[in-house]
């Protein structure tokens, strides 16, 4: 598809390299200002609360996913009903009794939201009251592509009441203001001349669009899908989910399947809205996002139905969210592309301190749980890895620790680094990338072979027109991976060649931001066995990347085209279309597909060498600090789906 139109969205551009003008100006987040206190602000307007349940047995709970996911096992392929597993791991009714009591006894309302989830409503007072803190509003003006916005946040680590601490895992809702980014790229200012991608050995022989126009046409075509739209296998009789934190126009996607001959039906889109829903559509809030993720999922599974769930950016919003989604189990397969630094997760405001144990309840932990639900389930979740290479802490897109100001810290991306998900990392597609220069003379990047993603291999020609790496923003744009400082390695990972530990010496230091509660230094743990990412891999650069439709929020704007846009955004709903045809060609959900996939990286030859290897090794490129190579590698995992030899070989496995 040769695309015509070309819309420019200024605000949504924020990653772009140096031209012969200037450099690039960073991102950054404007300073927070304190209107006072919330009852004062607010007025007696009430708000409501998430509180996150601990799940029973977790030690079963890990042992029957395992079982789930094992061949051979007699409980193989055996999931739960979400009833199953409420009555198995969760809360019991009288924990849910208890803590309900307890809460409506000091003047809230409470309602059960989920499996393991209370809303408990009340006034402000009430709420500083009974989590001995002060909560005050805050306003942040507009910055380069990000909205202003209010929020509010507690002076203090909150404290639960010794009546309720030992059942619950999490308290959200105290902090509002937005968390998470969209893992989407935009491609340079100075874009390469359009030129053809290499197709990878064995793949169809029809030629994929020009690099930065792909469709998921091209997506199928290049890692081998179209033989499954041979055999009827489209998706038909699943449902894809998207959790997320932006609002979408859904006649951009139907246009956009129309325009390639696609199921275009409206009925296959349905939106679920959670705690309110994220708002009007919005540029700057992230609703190419959510384009994007509707299209491409929907596109690779063109049989399927889509289940949009949309909630606010916020922790409470995302804990509701993922809750709502796993808690319905409509949605076969699940993909979010939203995400932010792993630490971040750990030191919220919304943290509460058990009196018991003395330990921080974390939204990490929560989302954890919910996580798990899915996996005895039977729900496959994928999440983008980051678009900000080994350096997920300093992505500029976060606009908090940009270098020089701050060090640069090898870092992951959550929930990309959660155990019961798959996280989908990026690479670049093989071919010359031809560039325009101010001189009018021209600069051809070649890339020989389908490599990790990492803008490294642009330096030169940064550094021809007069800038490093930082100020022609390209650094550290890349597929996001590395190795998790927080959460340990699974039992999928365990003995896997090319699984590494932690790096030493990574240490943040520079101003704080005590608005955000975010005190500086911090010093990551060096040599921790934590959990690996990524584990799967597809095009992901925006200078070889796609095109999507897209109805800007700007006054008079109307549908047009974006490309060049990337980013593991894109690898994440792919990945989720790919597995509703999975499932459908399987008559089952796959589940957690990471036990699969290593199962069968594992047979090392088998799985990247002859006409039915599922698996493409990976053996050029970086993220800026780690390498593809044989196997397993922290810049593109287990390498890039063949999907008709995948589906293969999960029939055998």
């Amino acid at each position: 598809m040769r695309v015509h139109q070309r819309l420019i969205v200024a605000a949504c551009s924020v990653l772009f390299f140096g031209t012969s003008i200037a450099a690039v100006p960073r991102p950054s987040v404007p300073k927070a200002v304190d209107l006072g206190a919330t009852d004062v602000v607010e007025g007696s307007s009430s708000m409501t609360l998430t509180i996150a349940l601990k799940l029973r047995n977790k030690e079963q709970m890990e042992a029957l996913v395992q079982a789930l996911h094992t061949p051979n096992s007699p409980q193989f392929e055996q999931f739960l009903t979400t009833a199953q597993f409420a009555a198995q791991f969760g809360p019991t009714d009288a924990t849910v009794a208890a803590v309900t009591r307890h809460y409506q006894a000091r003047g809230f309302t409470v309602v059960r939201s989920a499996t393991a989830q209370l809303q408990v409503t009340g006034s402000v007072t009430a709420v500083e009251r009974e989590f001995g803190v002060q909560l005050h509003s805050y306003q942040v003006s507009a910055g380069a592509g990000s909205p202003a916005m209010r929020f509010r946040a507690p002076d203090r680590v909150a404290t639960l009441d010794d009546a309720v601490s030992g059942s619950v895992e999490g308290l959200l809702g105290l902090d509002t203001r937005p968390r998470f980014r969209p893992n989407i790229a935009f491609a340079p200012q100075l874009k390469p001349v359009h030129g053809k991608a290499s197709p990878p050995s064995g793949a169809a022989p029809n030629t994929p669009d020009v690099p930065g126009e792909w469709t998921v046409v091209d997506f199928a075509q290049y890692y081998n899908a179209e033989p499954l739209y041979d055999r009827g296998i489209t998706g038909r009789g699943q449902t894809l989910g998207i959790v997320t934190f932006a609002a979408f126009t859904p006649s951009d996607a139907l246009a956009y399947w129309h325009s390639l001959g696609l199921n275009s039906s409206g009925k296959r889109i349905r939106q679920v809205f959670v705690d309110g829903g994220s708002g009007p559509p919005s540029d700057a809030a992230g609703s190419t996002e959510t384009t994007l993720d509707v299209e491409q999922s929907g596109g690779v599974a063109p049989g399927a139905t889509v289940v949009v769930y949309q909630a606010p950016n916020s922790e409470q919003g995302a804990i509701d969210n993922f809750a709502k989604a796993v808690d319905q189990n409509v949605a076969d397969t699940v993909s979010v592309s939203w995400g932010d630094w792993e630490w971040l997760d750990t030191v919220a405001a919304d943290d509460v301190t058990n009196p018991v144990t003395g330990r921080n309840t974390t939204y990490m932990r929560a989302l954890s749980n919910v996580l798990i639900q899915a996996a005895l389930q039977g729900q496959s979740f994928f999440c983008s890895s980051g678009d900000a290479g080994a350096y997920d802490a300093n992505d500029p897109a976060l606009g908090l620790f940009d270098v020089p100001q701050y060090p640069k810290v090898l870092s992951v991306d959550d929930p990309a680094a959660q155990t019961y998900i798959t996280a989908a990392g990026g690479t670049t597609l093989p071919g010359p990338q031809l560039f325009g220069l101010p001189d009018g003379s021209t600069y051809t990047v070649d890339i020989a072979t389908e490599q990790a993603w990492g803008w490294d291999y642009l330096t030169p020609l940064c550094a021809l027109l007069g800038f490093d790496p930082v100020s022609c923003g390209i650094f550290p744009a890349g597929g996001g991976g590395g190795v998790s400082s927080y959460v340990p390695i699974p039992l999928y990972q365990l003995f896997v060649p090319g699984m590494s530990r932690t790096p030493f010496g990574q240490n943040l230091t520079g101003p704080s931001y005590p608005q955000f509660g975010l005190q500086l230094p911090v010093n990551l743990p060096g040599g921790y066995a934590g959990r690996n990412v990524p584990d799967l891999s597809v095009n992901s650069d925006p200078d070889t990347g796609y095109v999507i439709w897209y109805t800007s929020s700007a006054p008079g704007s109307a549908l047009g085209v974006l490309d060049f846009i990337g980013g593991t955004s894109f690898a994440a709903p792919q990945l989720n279309g790919m597995t509703a045809l999975f499932n459908q060609a399987l008559h089952h959900r796959v589940g957690v597909l990471n036990f699969a996939l290593y199962g069968i990286a594992s047979t090392g030859f088998a799985a990247y060498a002859g006409p039915y290897a599922p698996l493409r090794d990976i053996r050029a490129g970086d993220n800026w600090y780690w390498h593809a190579g044989p196997g397993y590698d922290q810049a593109t995992g287990v390498g890039v789906p063949n999907i008709a030899n995948l589906l293969q070989a999960l029939e055998f496995h």
